[in-house]
């Protein structure tokens, strides 16, 4: 059963709008690489999951024999495709529900896990600023954003463990990290001349990438704690598409890059 995740605890961890997580038996899970996970208990006896090498969201902990599968990571097609929206009361003003799926509350009718009640839904803020999930990195930007679009890339993709990456992309002048920047951890793909994810090493939740070269700093928008105010203005890397996700909005699509 495929579901896409819209509340701010699994926001903030992924850096997303919403996560997409397959629900699955235990007893079928495989895991390699587990002396890489490290767990963060973000409600009482619920823990979320993540690579401390790469921040990347990994499977979490089971519960009645069933356990919470990231799509974004998955290297082929699953063969199903979301069924519902879920915990829709928490979706951020930037990233409208566009399809026509069931919406629920919280957990759908047949999950039988309590609710956790989420954080409130904040007005446009301003600067814009955020924090990760565990509160420990927080930061501000007074700059005009520069641009703000949905990547469909696979690195993107892997990055997040979701359908993709939203991003805002300010300038470097007026960025700054208001606490914890000595709690976050990057890593460059190592075949990409500029891909680097930045995490905090506490709770995995993916935090601004500061692009000194450039001159700018990448925000996942998942990290936001108001509306920024601006909105995406296009899909890009379409071609590299999460076979297991349908773009239902009218914003531009480019295949790659974007384009004049």
């Amino acid at each position: 059963w495929m579901s896409d995740c819209h509340c701010s605890f699994c926001r903030k961890t992924h850096g997303t709008a919403f996560a997409t997580y397959v629900l699955a038996k235990v007893n079928a899970l495989e895991v390699y690489g587990r002396e890489h996970i490290v767990r963060f208990e973000s409600s009482p006896d619920f823990f979320r999951n993540f690579c401390g090498r790469c921040g990347s969201v990994v499977p979490g902990a089971p519960f009645d024999g069933n356990v919470f599968l990231p799509a974004g990571n998955f290297d082929e097609d699953p063969e199903i495709r979301t069924e519902a929206h879920i915990f829709v009361g928490s979706n951020p003003a930037w990233y409208p529900i566009t399809d026509d799926l069931p919406c629920f509350e919280g957990y759908p009718p047949g999950i039988d896990v309590a609710n956790v009640p989420d954080r409130p839904r904040a007005a446009v803020a301003a600067p814009i600023n955020g924090t990760c999930l565990c509160n420990a990195v927080a930061f501000e930007a007074t700059g005009e954003p520069l641009v703000c679009r949905h990547c469909h890339c696979s690195r993107c993709r892997k990055a997040r463990s979701a359908a993709h990456a939203s991003n805002l992309v300010v300038p470097i002048d007026g960025f700054r990290f208001t606490r914890g920047d000595d709690r976050l951890r990057s890593y460059k793909a190592p075949d990409a001349r500029f891909f680097t994810q930045v995490f905090c090493d506490i709770c995995g939740s993916a935090m601004p990438r500061v692009d000194e070269a450039r001159g700018f700093v990448v925000i996942a928008m998942g990290a936001l704690d108001a509306d920024p105010g601006v909105r995406p203005r296009n899909h890009i890397f379409v071609g590299s598409k999460a076979p297991w996700f349908e773009i239902t909005d009218t914003l531009p699509q480019f295949e790659e890059q974007e384009t004049a």
